[in-house]
């Protein structure tokens, strides 16, 4: 992976788009907040990193592999936790790599973090495992460790990784463990196309000793005596440790820039998706319960003419709560005047619902509100189909900018009326009805 140096402009562009983002996020309503909130700060974190040039450098890999041992070695200072027993990495731990900012052209006033995750195979780390994907994904480099020649779970990992198209370090630690000809044949394994290809090179596989194990001393004292002393070698991490400042080196603030904008298009797109979703099933909600209330408002009235004046000021009310859901209010008389638009690019194809409407209404006039019983099932499941239809219409309007776009209204209400099952909704609606007459102990007389 390389890139065309970046300079101060790249990067506040990157800012910008992070901080559009964020203003995606608070724009929504509170309920949307609440279920944005992780991305809320992740992306709050993001604009801290960018505004400070902080170039992370994830460390992952299997439980036991020794990722905190070179994160210690690299820095010189124990900042890991290492311990024998193995899974002692229980969350995302970042520490400052300054000893090597200032060696790095280009990167002087840059601030490098050396990021240590949970190990990927740790025993009920299901949680863990997911903290150590998102470090890897917003990671600006990825140090893969392993300790032998990968199995299974480390290649699809290994895969999954490649895949966010950072650059990407594979590094075979404990190498004091193996003989030089273990070592070769490690390397000729690990160099197979399938790994190569995952890593855009051979250059990055690299062996390392972050932590070798103890070597048998025998010290002769000043007395002419031999003691027997062991000591532990001093970690073996040049390689790694070079080609880390290559791949700084020849990229620098261009990874910042880059993988920034490529996770706030991310998160942008999760949050869109989130909002989608969440006012969909808020919509779904709103014309039901509307068409459920328009419905039972027409079929229980007993007065003519009043009943299908009181479905359409519900109708208005259901238009006005869609503008809210998807963030464009509108007044009682925008939202009557969009019902009123929507009945009439409607045209023939709701005329069944007006017949039986108006009939109703008309039979109820010359009855004193008497045939209410007989026309309460037939009427109020028309109104209620007509007010789900024009709910299905009001929410296309919303979700499109509060347009029709290139396709019209009327393109729009018959596209909603030959994808819609108008019998079981009618059934449904029905039900609703006479649900609600059988607890009505008046509906009767």
């Amino acid at each position: 992976m390389t890139a065309s140096p970046l300079n101060d402009t790249d990067l506040q562009a990157a800012l910008d788009g992070v901080e559009q983002a964020i203003r995606q996020v608070e724009g929504c309503d509170e309920a949307e907040r609440r279920a944005l909130t992780e991305e809320l700060r992740e992306l709050r974190d993001l604009a801290e990193k960018l505004r400070n040039e902080r170039i992370e450098i994830v460390f992952f890999g299997e439980i036991s592999t020794g990722k905190s041992a070179l994160i210690n070695a690299l820095a010189g200072a124990t900042l890991s936790a290492v311990d024998a027993r193995g899974g002692w990495t229980k969350e995302v731990w970042r520490h400052g790599w300054e000893s090597q900012s200032v060696a790095i052209a280009g990167l002087e006033g840059s601030s490098l973090v050396l990021v240590d995750t949970p190990g990927l195979n740790e025993v009920r780390g299901d949680q863990r495992a997911d903290l150590a994907r998102q470090a890897a994904e917003r990671a600006d480099v990825v140090v893969f460790v392993t300790d032998s020649d990968l199995n299974e779970s480390e290649h699809n990992a290994l895969a999954e990784i490649a895949g966010y198209h950072k650059p990407l370090l594979l590094v075979v630690n404990k190498a004091d463990l193996y003989s030089p000809e273990e070592v070769e044949a490690l390397r000729r394994s690990l160099s197979t196309q399938r790994v190569a290809r995952l890593l855009g090179g051979a250059e990055n596989l690299v062996f390392a000793s972050a932590e070798p194990r103890e070597v048998e001393h025998f010290v002769t004292t000043t007395e002419g005596s031999t003691r027997q002393e062991w000591r532990r070698p001093p970690a073996a991490i040049n390689g790694v440790r070079e080609r880390l400042i290559e791949l700084l080196a020849d990229e620098g603030k261009a990874l910042v820039a880059l993988n920034a904008a490529m996770y706030a298009a991310d998160r942008s797109d999760r949050v869109a998706a989130l909002r989608v979703r969440m006012r969909t099933k808020k919509a779904d909600r709103v014309v039901w319960g509307y068409a459920v209330t328009k419905s039972l408002a027409v079929a229980m009235n007993p007065w003519a003419v009043a009943d299908v004046a009181g479905g359409l000021a519900v109708d208005a009310a259901m238009v006005a709560t869609l503008g809210r859901v998807y963030g464009f209010p509108i007044t009682m008389t925008g939202a009557r005047e969009l019902v009123i638009a929507i009945l009439k690019a409607a045209g023939w194809l709701m005329l069944g619902e007006a017949v039986v409407s108006f009939g109703s209404s008309f039979f109820k006039g010359l009855t004193f509100g008497g045939s209410t019983v007989l026309t309460a099932l037939p009427q109020g499941a028309a109104a209620g189909y007509g007010s789900y239809l024009v709910g299905q219409a009001a929410r296309y309007y919303f979700e499109h900018g509060a347009s029709w776009g290139e396709a019209g209204p009327k393109r729009v209400v018959t596209q909603i009326l030959d994808n819609t099952d108008k019998g079981a909704i009618v059934e449904r609606l029905k039900g609703e009805i006479r649900q609600k007459m059988s607890r009505n102990r008046h509906a009767g007389r």
